[in-house]
Formats: C-alpha cells, structure tokens, sequence
C-alpha cells in the first residue's frame, strides 16, 4: 500500500500544478531541488524517481516558502532538517529562524511520556531555545546536568529543558553548581525505579516490556507529583 502510494515525476508536477496553479512548475525544478539536497525521491531499479507522501509534503513546503516568504534554499533546507529532527520549525511569518521546542507545561508532561525522544538540536539552537549563554551551558555541561546524546553533537529534549530551567532560576541567584543536588536526588529516584521494574523487565511473560514501560512512566509521574507537593509544603511553613 505504501508503495502504490508513491508517485511518478509526472504525477508529481500534475498534482502541484493543480494545487499551485499560478506556480510554474516544471520538471526541472523537480530535479534542481533533488540536486539541492532538498527531496530525496525513491528510485527504481530502472531510475525512475517515485515520491513518497513525505516527499509531497517537502515539496509543498518548498513552494510556499518560496512563493509566500521569499525564503532561500538554503534557510528553507534548515528547516525541513529540523523538521526531520523532530523540531519545530521556524514560522514562516517573520518569526525565529532558529527552530525551537515548546516548553511550556503540556510539552513538559509530553516530554515525561517520552513523545519528543527523537529531538536533536545542536549547540545554537540549544542556547537560542532555552535562551541561555553559551557560558552558562558549558557549566551545565561540568556539572554533568546537560549531556549531548550518545554518539552525537546534537542534544535531545531533556537538555533542552533542563538548560531552560536553569537558565530561568539563575535569574534568582541559582546557579548550575547549585543544582547538583537536585541531580544527586534523580539519580536516586531513577535508582529505586530500576529496583521495582527490573523483575517485570525480566519476565519471560509475554508483554513484560511493555508493562515495564508503564510502571515507569506511573511512577516518574507519582515522583514528579510528591516531589512538587512536598516542595510546596515546605515553602509553605516558611511563609
């Protein structure tokens, strides 16, 4: 099904044409953009190119931000690269031309789920989104709190989180050296979770991998919810 899906060159033009009937779209702007890097359409064994729904959608995306927002090729290809890197990418109205992450608290329990694992950003746009020096990410980074991902230059989501709330709370005088303690304290939490979902990971009972999954993210949830209530009460008696 997927492969009935993909479409010859020919219907590829037919269906732009007809979407973006005031663009002229030729054939040779198919193949530019391929040279460009900016469409990688599946060939045949014969050299046929077929374009997946995926690269439909590149494709359109191309257009409008050439016909709508004057954007270059090159801004244009930062963007469906972040895009590919699970970002968001740049608005297309004038806004940042960095691509970023929403941190808002939706997305903080998104992340918790794990939805955004395949996030990759790079060094700028880590302190561009968490709005950061690039100072106060090397401290993060020696005090082991930001990490890129194994194997890469790039940083997942966690990092980006974690450098927006500290970068948040040295505006109160916090600084990464003193957060070293909330690092000590999630690595014990981590610690007693892997005690009480080790024996469910190691069941030979069919689904145990996914009941594992499960316990976990219950109990960052019941973790994070004690945490922040016992935070609470303590300031509380402060006051």
């Amino acid at each position: 099904m997927r492969q009935s899906a993909r479409k010859s060159i020919g219907q590829a033009l037919a269906d732009l044409s007809a979407e973006f009937p005031d663009e002229d779209i030729k054939e040779s702007k198919l193949r530019f953009l391929e040279s460009e890097g900016l469409v990688q359409p599946e060939r045949t064994p014969s050299g046929y190119r077929k374009y997946s729904v995926e690269d439909m959608e590149r494709l359109r995306y191309i257009i409008r931000a050439q016909r709508e927002h004057y954007l270059p090729l090159k801004v244009i290809k930062e963007h469906l690269e972040a895009i590919e890197r699970g970002l968001e990418p740049p608005a297309l109205n004038g806004g940042p031309t960095v691509p970023g992450l929403s941190l808002g608290a939706a997305a903080t329990s998104d992340l918790l789920r794990g939805d955004r694992g395949d996030v990759r950003v790079s060094r700028r746009e880590l302190v561009k989104t968490a709005e950061i020096t690039d100072e106060l990410l090397d401290q993060l980074e020696g005090f082991g709190l930001v990490r890129t991902r194994p194997g890469s230059k790039h940083y997942d989501s966690d990092a980006v989180v974690i450098a927006k709330a500290a970068g948040e709370l040295a505006a109160f005088g916090i600084e990464p050296r003193h957060l070293r303690a909330f690092k000590t304290a999630a690595d014990r939490e981590v610690g007693l979770v892997e005690q009480v979902v080790s024996p469910i990971r190691r069941s030979r009972e069919d689904g145990a991998e996914g009941r594992a999954a499960q316990a976990m993210d219950e109990i960052a949830t019941l973790s994070l919810r004690l945490h922040a209530t016992l935070v609470r009460a303590g300031l509380r008696s402060m006051r």
